[in-house]
């Protein structure tokens, strides 16, 4: 059969394999075989775009060379060399927009409202956000079985019964040591507190002011960086100046601490000095009118005690299992209380009988008590805001259920408080969760005291907050001081007709609700305590 040859071209010739002898070269000492370089003929279509491709690449190339030649030239750019229609337009655009900004000082506006978000830091004076905790060093635990000791077979006690196990437990019984928690173990009350305690009031006699010269008087009081100091560690629910010092203050919080600040004193934290009588929320306190050097302090954990700094001893002044909510003095040396349970009940409590109980005890609301105010002139007279209506009392022949004197009505919701006003007791202000302040006529104890007026404010603090409470301005009774909810922040004080009077509010030192308000007794001051544990003061 015979044999077909085949023809080879040069280029197969190049791929056959190079022989020498016979012999195969290893693939590593031959030298490296040329790989067949194919490729298809194009299109003519591809021909076409690959040609224009070419074209628009050495275009592009010319356009480069032609723009680095303007910008080495000393030319201007903007002038129009190499720069289409669009690009001079977009140009003019960006120029005129720069202008416009200029105009209207925007950077300057950002770097403003930087530097007052800056400002509106809260103010860190007084205590720190977290008091020390000195830690106990116990011992190293080591396992009884490498100590080669039998370990001993305990079992739980039982379970008690009828008790509250998850209720928080009370601060001793009194008498306790007047220890401030912020200055260290052991630590005793600087000296100059006593003096400030007993401070004498000047004894100046009470001026009536047309509403114009009491506006002036207001406009006069500000706040500053030195008026504002955290003064306890939780939210403020109670507030109080000192009767006669003009710089002694105040406030008790949720976790059952109270703290006294000098304003501008250098013990303690900026003036600070915080002490734990209770062990729950302070509701109340107020320093006492005729013995000026004690702090009298109710709480919810059932007990109300005495802090006298003179003595140097917090003394327990009642002590019941109920919760507490709010009291009063029901005579002129405060030797009497009147005291409002959670539960709806109302005791009499003299603090010159031994013991820590009460004198009496009546049941007036079967739900709670909010608040109790005392008639500054005819103090037999009481009135306590009960669920949605305050009833005011005598207390000479009061009994479980007895009918009120006179009431209050016109709430639809929970009433926070009711004030007496503070000179004639003629005024009573209530402050109602309904969104309204209420002022009634109480001159004559009738059956149903005539409503006066009633302030739109908003009431609605939340859980988080609280509750704003309307009071009375001790130099001029007919104007009421109360927080506010609205932006910025602000206290208003507003008359008895309704008008208001002034607002205090300040954008560097004040940015938050100061739920907690009160006036100064004898000096052009008032106070608010808001949800962190600060106090900012506005004075002369």
């Amino acid at each position: 059969m015979a044999t077909k040859g085949f023809k080879y071209n040069a280029a197969d010739k190049e791929m056959m394999p190079i022989r020498t002898n016979g012999l195969r070269k290893s693939s590593r000492t031959a030298p490296a075989s040329k790989r067949l370089r194919y490729s298809p003929p194009l299109s003519p279509a591809a021909l076409r775009h690959k040609s224009k491709k070419r074209n628009m690449v050495n275009i592009q190339r010319k356009e480069k060379e032609d723009s680095s030649d303007d910008e080495n030239s000393d030319g201007d750019v903007t002038n129009g060399k190499g720069l289409s229609a669009y690009e001079l337009e977009r140009l003019e655009n960006i120029k005129r927009n720069q202008a416009f900004l200029s105009s209207i000082k925007l950077l300057q506006a950002s770097k403003d409202l930087k530097q007052l978000s800056a400002k509106r830091q809260p103010s860190q004076r007084g205590l720190p956000r977290s008091l020390p905790v000195v830690k106990e060093v116990l011992p190293p635990r080591k396992s009884l079985r490498l100590q080669n000791i039998q370990a001993e077979v305990l079992t739980l006690p039982p379970e008690p019964r009828g008790i509250d196990t998850g209720k928080q437990h009370k601060k001793p019984a009194g008498p306790l040591p007047i220890e401030p928690v912020n200055l260290g173990e052991g630590s005793k009350l600087p000296p100059q507190v006593l003096q400030l305690c007993l401070e004498v009031s000047s004894g100046e006699k009470r001026v009536e002011r047309d509403l114009k010269e009491y506006c002036s008087l207001l406009k006069k009081m500000t706040i500053s960086e030195a008026r504002v100091a955290k003064v306890v560690t939780g939210r403020i629910f109670s507030a109080a100046f000192h009767p006669a010092s003009a710089s002694l203050l105040a406030a008790g919080d949720k976790n059952g601490q109270v703290g006294l600040w000098s304003v501008g004193a250098d013990w303690g934290n900026d003036g600070v000095l915080l002490f734990e009588p209770h062990a729950r929320p302070v509701n109340c306190l107020a320093f006492s009118k005729a013995q000026p050097a004690q702090l009298l302090s109710l709480s919810y954990d059932g007990s109300l005690r005495c802090m006298d700094v003179e003595k140097g001893a917090l003394d327990d002044v009642y002590n019941m299992e109920d919760a507490l909510k709010t009291f009063d003095f029901l005579s002129h040396d405060c030797s009497t209380l009147v005291v409002g349970h959670w539960c709806g009940n109302v005791a009499i409590v003299d603090r010159r009988t031994p013991g820590t109980s009460h004198e009496s005890l009546h049941s007036l609301d079967p739900k709670v008590v909010r608040c109790v105010s005392v008639h500054p002139a005819q103090q037999q007279y009481v009135a306590v805001a009960e669920s949605r209506v305050v009833n005011i009392y005598d207390v000479r022949c009061l009994k479980t259920n007895s009918p009120p004197v006179s009431q209050l009505q016109g709430h639809s919701l929970s009433i926070s408080s009711c004030y007496f006003s503070p000179c004639t007791g003629n005024r009573v202000v209530t402050s109602c969760l309904d969104n309204y302040i209420r002022v009634y006529d109480t001159s004559a104890m009738i059956t149903e005291a005539p409503l006066l007026t009633s302030i739109s404010h908003d009431m609605r603090t939340g859980r988080w907050l609280s509750k704003l409470s309307a009071v009375w301005d001790p130099k001029q009774e007919d104007c009421l001081l109360v927080g506010s909810m609205l932006r910025p922040r602000r206290m208003q004080v507003f008359h008895e007709s309704g008008r208001l009077m002034h607002t205090f509010a300040d954008d560097e030192h004040l940015s938050t609700v100061l739920s907690v308000a009160a006036f100064h007794p004898t000096r052009n001051s008032i106070l608010g305590g808001n949800a962190s544990g600060r106090l900012h003061v506005f004075s002369d």
